[in-house]
């Protein structure tokens, strides 16, 4: 895989933002964070890493025309929505909003530790539509060595349903082990290892980091050391 095809977005270099109950990191412009370079990739509209606070979190605000997709790396996360959807997600777990023609919602960590989430923005295919959420547990094991669909907009896949054709997906890999995933080259791919590092290629990406890779049938990832990785494949 030649290295032109990857660009590595390190944690020190992503948007940042502390509002003391929250440090949020940027992987995309977002809010007071505006990087002409890094608004989107492909379908792929935002990526933040949060740490919330204990008893803290996301007041009620309203959505439309996005589907919003939280990987829960460490704690909990709890959603209640104007829907009268309540759930709470568990770290390892992945819950889907799809905002549809507007929704309001709230994200609260009720734990008595920080909690760390992924929230990963996917553009839908189309405007409008009725909103939904849903959660699902996801048992590590079944991602072991692997590539496992959490969340995905493409027919077959067993995962969290979202109006686009996109995954989101998940993986857990061994030190010295390799995991792969086939696409296309015309495919926006998006990696971020939760923990660990790891070698795209030639390329090594750290823990928290980015890596940003298209116009590529294959990648092969190489843990470093043991890693818990997340990825988005989307147009």
């Amino acid at each position: 895989m030649e290295t032109d095809m990857i660009e590595v977005r390190r944690f020190g270099t992503l948007g940042a933002a502390d509002h003391g109950w929250l440090d949020a990191r940027h992987h995309f412009s977002f809010a007071d964070y505006h990087d002409p370079e890094r608004v989107n990739w492909g379908q792929l509209r935002v990526w933040n890493d949060d740490t919330i606070a204990p008893r803290s979190g996301f007041p009620p605000h309203p959505h439309r025309d996005m589907e919003i997709i939280t990987y829960v790396r460490k704690g909990a996360i709890t959603h209640r929505d104007s829907l009268g959807n309540e759930g709470r997600t568990e770290a390892g777990d992945v819950q889907v909003m799809s905002a549809g023609n507007g929704v309001t919602h709230s994200e609260y960590n009720l734990e008595d530790e920080p909690t760390q989430i992924f929230q990963i923005w996917i553009i839908p295919d189309e405007r409008g539509g009725e909103p939904g959420w849903g959660a699902r547990p996801f048992p590590k094991a079944s991602r072991n060595g692997r590539f496992e669909p959490l969340a995905s907009g493409i027919d077959g896949d067993d995962a969290l349903p979202i109006r686009a054709h996109a995954r989101v997906l998940g993986a857990t890999v061994r030190a010295g082990e390799t995991v792969a995933y086939e696409t296309s080259p015309d495919r926006h791919l998006y990696l971020v290892p939760a923990i660990g590092s790891v070698r795209v290629g030639e390329v090594q990406v750290d823990a928290r980091d980015g890596a940003a890779i298209t116009g590529v049938s294959r990648i092969e990832v190489t843990a470093i050391e043991d890693a818990e990785l997340v990825l988005v494949d989307a147009r």
